[in-house]
Order: structure tokens, then sequence, then C-alpha cells
């Protein structure tokens, strides 16, 4: 019997395979965001593939919690990376199949359906916020490259922080000097926080 592998799954249109990073969205429970893998580069191709094969992959509530704790082989985290490269695909759970063996398939939208009946909640309830998770769904807000990660963000920032939205590189380099300033600001406001709480002492 072929091994059960949870995140796997298919476009259903097109029938190519794809890695379901979230299940659902916060606000738009019809809502998912999944890896399409076909055309990965191969270093980033085997690496994904490993880890949804992996324990960490499979004991993940969400296929994106095991890929912000991973790094491709180039150091890079994985969530991150493929956010910033625009490899993460939104698209309708009814579009999509998962398929934990070549022989079984169900639609994602149903899926979603099964584990809300098990968990007493409402489809709309299921999705990781990165604030109100449970403490072991919880996905931490990572800042990596002025990008967050979890998937309210991911869904807030899909189109306007991915470079193949970028008009020009001028309008990149904007972006990129926005998110820095707000970084520094929120720096700034951290500091003087930690001041508040533990002044600095200063040498005699």
């Amino acid at each position: 019997m072929a091994q059960e592998l949870k995140h796997v799954g298919r476009v259903k249109s097109t029938n190519k395979k794809c890695l379901v990073a979230y299940r659902t969205l916060p606000g738009e429970s019809a809502s998912c965001l999944v890896v399409p893998t076909e055309n990965l580069p191969d270093i980033y191709h085997d690496a994904i593939i490993n880890l949804v094969e992996s324990n960490a992959g499979q004991t993940a509530y969400e296929f994106a919690e095991a890929l912000d704790r991973t790094q491709f082989p180039d150091g890079s985290r994985m969530l991150p990376a493929l956010h910033s490269t625009g490899r993460l695909v939104k698209l309708a759970t009814k579009d999509v199949e998962m398929t934990p063996t070549p022989s079984v398939s169900i639609m994602l939208s149903e899926l979603n359906q099964i584990i809300a009946e098990q968990r007493g909640v409402a489809v709309d309830d299921l999705a990781l916020t990165g604030s109100d998770a449970k403490p072991e769904e919880k996905i931490q807000v990572q800042q990596g490259e002025g990008l967050k990660t979890t998937s309210a963000s991911v869904n807030e920032t899909e189109v306007t922080s991915t470079p193949a939205s970028f008009d020009s590189p001028d309008s990149e380099a904007k972006f990129y000097r926005s998110q820095a300033d707000k970084l520094s600001k929120q720096a700034a406001d951290m500091r003087r926080k930690a001041e508040e709480l533990a002044p600095t002492k200063k040498k005699v």
C-alpha cells in the first residue's frame, strides 16, 4: 500500500502537481495558496519534495509552517523565498484536488469541510493567522526580506510584493525602501520600549 502524504495535490484544470502551503486563508475560506512543483528549479524541487515527505512536513498542520522553518540548499528560508519569487499561487479550494496516494483524491474544499467538522469549527476558522492560532499551530510573523510570511500577510501582499507585479526597477526599489523605512521605525520603537523597561547602564 502506498504511503499517504499530506499537503500533496494537483490543479484540477491542468492536472499539474502542487503542494498546498495553506489549505485556506484568513477571510477567504474558499481560497488556498499552493506551490506548483513541475517548473521549480531542480535545487528547489528536490529540497521541497524531501521536506514534504519528511516527518517535519507530515506533522505540520499547514505545510507553510515546515517551509518557514526550513532552508533551501542556497541558505534561503523556503517560505519567504517562494513568496518573493512569485511561486506561491492563490487558487480556489474547489480547483485543487488533494492526492494523499496515487489512487486516492479528494477536493480541497471537501477536505477543509471534513477538518472543520472534526474540529467543531466553521471552515472560516481553519486559517492560521499568526496571532490567534493555537500554540502548536502558530506561525510567528517573520520579516524575511521585508516580507511577512503568515497566511494572512502572504494573502495581503501577494499582488504588491512579488517581483512579477513591479512595473519597473524603480517601482521595486521604491517598495523595498518603503519596507526598510517601516522596519527602521519598528526597530526604533523596540529600542525605546527596551529602554523604558530596563535603561542601559552608562559606564562611569
